[in-house]
């Protein structure tokens, strides 16, 4: 099979975007530069931006698979929760920042509450994104797994394939921390602009593609012809079961209206209003006014862009129940990518390979942009070099975007060989978790901040984010696996205790932080000191 036109599509997108970096990288003699683009990146630049973020490698094929998996629709429901959650960032949250004039929107948290709190929440930022980031990583490096597999006639063993996660992680990691830490988040954002557009026309022409391969959608339909195929909406309730069953099957179950209507509602205000990695791009606006409307509009977006990637799935499932493959892999997030390689002609093949890196280096560059952002504003320059030159303070936040990367890849590389050796890992579950036990208790502290003026210390905010922590870790069911670290077996669940699915863990911690907060009064020196340094900047 000549995969040679394959790859030169592969690296001419390559050398774009690292042209684009580099040319954006020509002028960045400051901070401000580097982590807001002075403020002056037209709206429908951070929207595609936006866009590029949040669709990972973990989306391009984790949705896919979760279609091929369910048939239907049902994870489409949560985003109508990222709708209302961005309205509700938009008009609590942005503005804030912006008065403030914030880099790290952790900053924020120091003026209303004081250091304490600004450094607990800019430690759970930085732990929880490498996490997060690092888990999603080694997802672009099933494509290269496959092709390596369709070359050679045979399946790499455990270790090779394990090597290719890994070379594969760590080439496409540096070449996206070259141009970010070289361009910074002007280079961040308009690489993300290609790259979306990359992104979603690749998926245009998979759906075509496999409409035309399986018949046209009246084959679609005949198909699928039971119930619950095709299915959107799932209130989560039925006449057949007992109001404690219904109950435990809400909270169980990750794709309900009321998952979508409050779990992801509480975990988009999470994401986009107390996570640097979303923030930060939104800060590269104008004003709030615009930042406002990228934000509102991208969840909007998101429509679109959801159902396309779950409909690639559900055609998936279609074509190869047509045409039954035998060698079809079991790991439902290599199926989409099986087909690309086995099934699309010689470009088309390329181009989609291209919009698989372009969702991985999305991501990841605006994440690597945000940690070291949150690093050097949080932590180098209060505690290591508090007054350094400006050329300092490129230099240092350049190399901290290498730590990060390096950091990124060994996650990336531990996270491969869990997959690897438990073959039966749904990724958008894992990538989701990992910011489900941390970001309640973030977003619950910054609740406080932004909507009461008085309420909330540095000793209440530290109490009650770890009660959240706490809480969630038990209502999860995290606790059970603690004898797991000693080589003993897991503890058994309370019969009466429900599990809660992630949509479901930010809300739980949100809520727990939220009230233990206001229990604390805010010290009128600190009340004084937030509105001084108002003053000063108006």
């Amino acid at each position: 099979m000549n995969f040679t036109t394959d790859i030169l599509i592969i690296l001419v997108y390559f050398a774009l975007i690292v042209s684009v970096g580099l040319w954006f990288g020509r002028d960045n003699q400051s901070i401000e530069n580097l982590s807001v683009g002075g403020r002056k990146i037209p709206w429908w630049a951070v929207l595609a931006s936006l866009i590029a973020a949040e669709v990972s490698a973990a989306t391009f094929l984790g949705a896919p698979g979760e279609g091929f998996a369910l048939r239907n629709f049902t994870y489409a429901q949560l985003a109508i929760g990222t709708i209302l959650g961005r309205v509700v960032v938009s008009y609590i949250f942005i503005k804030p920042y912006y008065d403030y004039r914030v880099i790290s929107i952790y900053e924020f948290l120091q003026i209303r509450f004081g250091v304490k709190t600004k450094n607990a929440a800019s430690l759970i930022f930085l732990f929880t994104r490498v996490l997060a980031s690092g888990t999603r990583l080694y997802i672009a490096a099933v494509i290269l797994v496959l092709g390596v597999e369709l070359v050679t006639g045979a399946k790499p063993t455990l270790m090779a394939e394990f090597v290719i996660y890994v070379s594969a992680l760590t080439v496409i990691t540096l070449i996206t921390c070259l141009y970010t830490a070289l361009g910074g988040i002007k280079a961040v954002v308009w690489t993300d602009v290609i790259q979306a557009t990359l992104m979603f026309g690749s998926i245009v022409v998979a759906i075509c593609i496999l409409i035309n391969s399986v018949g046209g959608w009246q084959q679609v339909t005949q198909l699928l012809n039971q119930p619950e195929d095709l299915t959107v909406f799932d209130l989560g309730i039925s006449g057949l079961r007992s109001w404690d069953e219904n109950l435990r099957y809400v909270l169980g179950n990750s794709y309900t209206l009321w998952a979508a209507f409050f779990g992801a509602t509480f975990v988009t205000m999470a994401t986009h209003g107390t996570d640097q990695d979303m923030v930060q791009r939104m800060l590269t606006a104008k004003n709030h006014h615009r930042s406002r409307l990228a934000l509102i509009a991208s969840g909007l977006a998101d429509i679109p862009v959801v159902v396309s990637f779950l409909l690639v799935g559900i055609l998936l499932c279609v074509f190869y129940q047509q045409h039954p493959d035998p060698n079809l892999p079991d790991r439902n997030p290599y199926i989409f990518a099986y087909y690309i390689l086995h099934e699309l002609p010689v470009g088309v093949r390329g181009i989609l390979v291209a919009g698989l890196f372009a969702t991985t280096m999305g991501s990841l560059s605006t994440a690597l942009n945000a940690l070291s952002t949150s690093f050097i504003q949080d932590w180098y320059l209060p505690y290591f070099n508090r007054d350094p030159q400006e050329r300092a303070k490129v230099r240092a936040m350049r190399w901290a975007t290498f730590a990060f990367a390096v950091a990124l890849i060994v996650v990336g590389a531990l996270t491969a060989w869990v997959v690897l050796t438990v073959p039966k890992s749904r990724i958008i579950p894992i990538v989701l978790g990992v910011f489900g036990y941390t970001y309640g208790p973030l977003l619950g502290v910054f609740l406080v901040g932004m909507l009461t003026k008085h309420r909330g210390n540095e000793t209440g905010n530290l109490i009650a984010m770890l009660g959240g922590l706490a809480v969630v870790s038990y209502f999860s069911g995290l606790y059970t696996h603690i004898p797991l670290l000693f080589g003993h077996a897991a503890w058994s669940r309370p019969g009466w205790l429900p599990e809660l699915a992630f949509p479901w863990w930010i809300t739980l911690g949100t809520a727990v932080t939220l009230i233990v907060s206001l229990l604390w009064r805010t010290p009128a020196s600190q009340v004084a000191a937030a509105n001084d340094h108002k003053k000063r900047l108006t």
